[in-house]
Formats: structure tokens, sequence, C-alpha cells
């Protein structure tokens, strides 16, 4: 893919209640990027992640995506939110929730006609779910579910794809498959993601955004104790999902 800047932020702060969560924030992503946006719990990653996609406005500053305002762009763009949760008794299956993904697309019309379905049956293949196409939805496990969701992302057939925490609900193998999965993804999508899986994505991103109220941008992939500290504000031995980081010294913040 050609290398230019797809989103571009500047002196961006946003608060709630009057309370900073991020603020002087300046950030750009380019085409073609694996970008991990780590932090603490409350740091700011994924309020930073809904003012890109133009769910939240700036009190401060803006943000672009494709040289527009984000709503502008959000058919271009595909996101996975970190609650998919449901109506675990609604009935609906596999296949109608990742067709639903077309109505959300460019093209913005009715998600019936044969190639819409033979997009739901790549997509589902592609994350190993189209066995289930016919299950409801409310019967998979968490980490079916999110498989699911991702096809569903997948429909619109994103130039950028954002994640927010979507191995929250996966195994450690399953946690290493998708990775393996968004690996392959990225040679043709951008991809942003939001977690804490930081053993396992430092094999697969290029590039690493820590956020704690502010944003330090490494335009590298390996995240090191360094980063790890800037982000958390504490040196870091071992982060993971569902494993709390371990604080080696006490410090001040800065």
């Amino acid at each position: 893919m050609t290398t230019e800047t797809i989103i571009e932020i500047r002196n961006l702060w946003y608060s709630y209640d009057e309370y900073p969560v991020l603020k002087e924030v300046d950030m750009d992503v380019q085409q073609g990027e694996f970008l991990a946006i780590i932090g603490p719990n409350g740091g700011g990653k994924t309020t930073l992640l809904k003012l890109i996609l133009g769910i939240l406005k700036p009190d401060r500053g803006y943000v672009r995506v494709f040289g527009k305002e984000p709503r502008e762009s959000a058919g271009r763009i595909g996101y996975v939110p970190q609650d998919t949760s449901l109506n675990r008794d609604f009935p609906i299956t596999v296949f109608d929730v990742v067709l639903m993904g077309k109505l959300g697309g460019r093209r913005r019309r009715r998600a019936d006609s044969k190639r819409d379905r033979e997009v739901v049956e790549e997509s589902l293949t592609r994350v190993d779910m189209w066995k289930y196409r016919k299950s409801r939805i409310g019967e998979l496990s968490g980490g079916q579910r999110q498989r699911v969701f991702i096809a569903r992302a997948l429909t619109s057939e994103p130039e950028i794809l954002f994640l927010d925490e979507p191995t929250a609900s996966v195994d450690v193998e399953g946690q290493s498959t998708l990775y393996h999965f968004f690996n392959e993804l990225n040679k043709t999508v951008t991809i942003v993601v939001v977690s804490h899986d930081v053993s396992v994505l430092s094999s697969y991103v290029k590039s690493v955004a820590c956020v704690n109220q502010r944003v330090y941008f490494h335009d590298e992939s390996e995240i090191t104790p360094d980063m790890l500290q800037q982000a958390y504000h504490c040196p870091v031995e071992l982060i993971a999902h569902g494993v709390p980081h371990r604080v080696l010294r006490l410090h001040e913040d800065d």
C-alpha cells in the first residue's frame, strides 16, 4: 500500500465532567500501519478510539480521517467494539448478524444481493465461523461472538479496521490465532487495536501509542519497558489480558 497519512490528530483535548481524559494529543497514522494502543484502564484508550471514529467530539483540536471529519469517512472504516454482549434470546442467526454489516457500507442500501451474501461467506470463512452461520448468535461463546463481530466489520470492506480489546473473551491459543489473522489482514487493511495483550501484540504490531491522558507515539514494533513505563507510569514486567501489571519499584508520577 502507498504510504500516506490517513489519520491526523492535532492538539486534541477531551474531558468528562471537566476532568481531562486526553490532553495535547498529536498523532499521525500512516496507511498500512498495524498500530497498538496501550495504557492503563481509565487512561483514555477507548476515548481516543471513539474520537477517531467520530462517536465523540473533541473539546479542543481536531481529528481528520482520510482528510475529512471522522463521520464523513465512516464508509471506509470498520469497528469492533469492546462490548459485544447482547440479548441471548434475540432470534437472529450468525449469518444475519454479519449481513447487517453491509448496511453500514459505502453504498448504504438494502443488504441482500448475491454479492453481499458472498461477502458474508468470505468474511465468516476468514474468521473460521462459516460452519456456525445458521446458529443463533446468543448460543455462541464469547470468543465465537467476537469472531462474528469481526466478520461483520469486514463485510463493509474497510480500509481501516478499529478493534477495542478484540481478544477480551478469547483464550490464549485463540488470541494468537486472531492476531495472526490480523497480521495477514494488515497486508491490505490498516489496523488500529486497543489491547492489554502486550505479550501477544508485540509479535505483530508496527507502531505503538502509549495512552495515559497524553499520547506517546512510537514508530517501531518492539514494545519496550520504557514504553510501558510511559503508558502506565510505573515499571512493568508483564502485561496480559486478565493479569495485573507488576510494579517493580515506587516512583514519582511525571
